[in-house]
C-alpha cells in the first residue's frame, strides 16, 4: 500500500473494541486490548474514551498520540511490553490516573515528558525495563505515589525527592548500575525494596532484554554457587524475567492502586 511503516499489526475495529470491554470488580469499565498484535494506536477507541481503564499492554506500539487526553476518566493505564520510545505530553492531562505501567519499552530519560509530574493522584508508577539513565527530580511532586518500579534501567542514582515521597512504601530499583556505596548507604526508611514487584512474562521481553537478563542470571548463579549460604535462609535465584504471577494478580494490583 506504499506506507513506510514497520510491522503492520492487527486492525482494531469498533466491533472488536466494544467486545473487549470488561467490567472490573468495582463496577468500572475496562477496555482490554492487550496481546492483540496492535502496531498503531486504534483511532476508533476514541469513541470509547469514557472507560475507566485502558489496557494496551503486550502489543507493538511505538507511539501513543496526544489524543490520549480524551480518556479523561482513566484511573488505570497499562502500556507495558510495547516498543514505545516516547510518551505524549498530553499524558499529564489524565488527572484521575491512579495506576500507570509503562515498563518494558524503549523509553529514555530525554523522552519522558515533564508532564508526568502533573499526575497528582498517581499511586503506582512502573518505569522498569526501559533505557533510563536518570529519574526526573520533578517526579518528587507526586505526593500520592505509593509504589514505583525503576528496575532494569541504567540508573546510577535516585533523586532524594523521589526516595523521600511521604506515602512511598515500595521502591524496586533492582539491576541498575548503582555504585556500591550508593546502594548501601541510601536510607531505606519505610520503603520496602522487593524483588518481585512489577513483573512481566518472559515472552513479553524483547530479545536484547532477554539476553541481558539471562546473562545476569547466569552470572548471579555462578556467584551463588561459589558462596556458601546459611541453611535457614531461603534461596532465590535471580529472576530471568519478572514472572507470570503479574498476570494472575493484575486485578489485585489495580484494586490496590484504587484503594490504598
Amino acid at each position: 500500500m506504499g506506507k513506510e511503516k514497520g510491522p503492520k499489526g492487527k486492525k482494531i475495529t469498533m466491533k472488536i473494541a466494544k467486545n473487549s470491554i470488561r467490567i472490573s470488580f468495582d463496577g468500572g469499565r475496562r477496555l482490554d486490548l492487550s496481546k492483540m498484535g496492535i502496531a498503531t494506536f486504534p483511532k476508533c477507541i476514541l469513541k470509547l474514551a469514557d472507560v475507566d481503564e485502558l489496557d494496551l499492554s503486550r502489543n507493538m506500539l511505538k507511539k501513543i498520540p496526544n489524543t490520549i487526553e480524551k480518556f479523561e476518566n482513566l484511573r488505570w493505564l497499562d502500556l507495558h511490553s510495547n516498543q514505545l520510545e516516547e510518551l505524549p505530553k498530553a499524558i499529564g492531562t489524565l488527572q484521575k490516573l491512579l495506576y500507570l505501567n509503562i515498563s518494558n519499552n524503549k523509553l529514555t530519560t530525554r523522552n519522558l515528558p515533564e508532564e508526568l509530574k502533573l499526575l497528582k493522584n498517581l499511586h503506582i508508577l512502573n518505569l522498569g525495563l526501559n533505557c533510563l539513565e536518570s529519574i526526573p527530580t520533578s517526579l518528587g511532586t507526586l505526593m500520592e505515589l505509593r509504589e514505583i518500579g525503576l528496575f532494569d534501567n541504567a540508573l546510577t542514582t535516585i533523586p532524594n525527592s523521589v526516595k523521600n515521597l511521604p506515602k512511598l512504601k515500595k521502591l524496586n530499583a533492582e539491576r541498575n548500575p548503582f555504585p556500591d556505596s550508593t546502594t548501601q548507604e541510601e536510607p531505606v526508611d519505610s520503603i520496602k525494596r522487593v524483588e518481585t514487584l512489577y513483573l512481566v512474562q518472559e515472552e513479553d521481553l524483547c530479545s536484547s532484554c532477554l539476553k541481558m537478563c539471562r546473562g545476569k542470571r547466569d552470572k548471579q548463579n555462578e556467584l551463588t554457587n561459589m558462596m556458601p549460604r546459611p541453611s535457614k535462609k531461603p534461596s532465590f535465584s535471580l529472576l530471568l524475567t519478572p514472572n507470570s504471577s503479574a498476570k494472575d494478580n493484575q486485578e489485585e494490583w489495580r484494586l490496590k492502586g484504587e484503594h490504598p
